[in-house]
């Protein structure tokens, strides 16, 4: 029985530049989503402490000048909601 050795092929350099050049661009790409999805989740729980603290002020506006009370943002001027 004769041993044969299988002669292994390998890609040419510039082919496993390519690819090794392709990979690494991925990983970095996938590390940077990974940065902007924590970036989000953190700037959302700052969104939902300020909507907190917006509900507290308005609360403590509508006890103090009334329910149907509408405040210009710019002014400050108070004035009462329309209806309709």
């Amino acid at each position: 029985m004769e041993n044969v050795k299988e002669k292994t092929k390998k890609v040419t350099s510039e082919e496993l530049q390519q690819l090794q050049t392709v990979q690494t661009q991925f990983q970095s790409l996938k590390l940077q989503l990974g940065d902007i999805e924590l970036h989000k989740q953190s700037v959302i729980n700052d969104i939902n402490e300020l909507k907190s603290q917006f509900k507290l002020i308005e609360e403590s506006l509508m006890k103090k000048y009334g329910k149907d009370s509408v405040v210009n943002i710019k002014t400050g001027e108070i004035t009462e909601k329309e209806n309709g």
